[in-house]
């Protein structure tokens, strides 16, 4: 399964794509702990001093967040899901 990241998350790991083990079957949370190993430079960029999610941290699998439309760190992955980690964004 792959992660995609955007603006500086990209920057901080060196690339837009890593691939994980984590597969159909595995949990949300298997596969965004395995990014974050693969890759703990995103540590103090996603996750607060106590490990939780930061709340300007956007998540999706297939285009919707994980922690309002399935079941959060316990959502089970599917083939062909797509997952990714975005910053805050701003614009003007």
């Amino acid at each position: 399964m792959k992660w995609k990241l955007f603006a500086n998350l990209a920057e901080a790991a060196g690339t837009k794509e890593v691939e994980v083990a984590a597969g159909p079957g595995d949990t949300f949370r298997d596969a965004f702990d395995q990014l974050l190993e693969a890759h703990p430079e995103l540590q103090q960029e996603v996750l607060t001093e106590e490990g939780e999610l930061r709340d300007h941290i956007r998540v999706l699998r297939n285009d919707h967040n994980p922690f309002v439309t399935d079941e959060g760190y316990d959502t089970v992955l599917e083939e062909g899901d797509q997952l990714a980690l975005f910053p805050p964004v701003s614009g003007g």
